[in-house]
């Protein structure tokens, strides 16, 4: 890259030197790029900069703040509507999927359309259950980008789903049929369901009537994705939610 304009969001970001940070930006042309800038960039706010550059680590010039109507405007000039509460938390939990799990400078323009309809979602006011819907949905399009769409009309062997029968969820796999006699199956620490509730979800897809059973299927595949390591930002969310009780 050679002085191009990218537009895009902040993902992550880190200290460099006294004046500069390390970004990690979520772009509409060139899907994530790292690269160095100014200290100071918002999260969950459209940006315009510019990125010079030919390795990996890009530098990042001109970072201004891109309203709805295309007009630009410096950091300093606008104050900008915040996520916020736990809201906000969702957005972060957003964040750290994407740049733990989005290959570098791999264009994503559908996706990037959906997580920019999500932070405009999470910025307006939402129940419980309805901010629970619009994660599970965004996890729905990150999953089929990467190449792991969840098919859920039959087991791993091409078998109809059974309502009479239970199933653990193998994200390599599939779904994979539960033997009577196999003893090696533990409900809690697998993603079992059975297949009534398999077939309520294909029905229904993600609604408020299947939202705990596709989040336990998210759970799993996210889980796998990371390599089980925590994120931080599912840590923090627990740990407020246990301050308010």
């Amino acid at each position: 890259m050679r002085n191009e304009a990218l537009t895009g969001y902040l993902l992550h970001q880190r200290p460099y030197q006294e004046k500069r940070a390390l970004y990690y930006l979520f772009s509409q042309q060139h899907g994530v790029v790292h690269g160095i800038g100014k200290k100071g960039a918002p999260l969950f706010i459209p940006l315009q900069l510019f990125a010079t550059g030919k390795r990996d680590l890009k530098t990042f010039s001109q970072i201004n703040m891109a309203q709805a109507d295309s007009a630009v405007i410096t950091a300093e000039q606008v104050s900008y509507q915040q996520i916020n509460g736990q809201q906000q938390y969702a957005a972060l939990y957003l964040n750290e999927l994407l740049w733990k799990l989005l290959p570098t400078e791999d264009p994503m323009p559908v996706l990037w359309q959906h997580y920019q309809d999500s932070l405009l979602e999470l910025k307006q006011p939402l129940s419980a259950t309805e901010l629970r819907l619009s994660l599970r949905r965004f996890e729905n399009y990150l999953f089929k980008e990467l190449g792991f769409g969840l098919t859920l009309a039959h087991d791993s062997t091409l078998a109809a789903i059974e309502p009479e029968c239970d199933y653990r969820f193998l994200p390599d796999v599939g779904l994979v049929p539960i033997i009577a006699s196999d003893h090696s199956v533990n409900s809690v620490l697998q993603a079992v369901f059975s297949g009534s509730e398999i077939l309520m979800m294909v029905q229904t897809g993600i609604t408020a009537t299947t939202l705990s059973s596709w989040s336990r299927l998210h759970r799993h595949l996210i889980d796998h994705l990371l390599d089980y390591k925590p994120l931080q930002s599912r840590l923090l969310w627990q740990q407020q939610q246990r301050y308010q009780q």
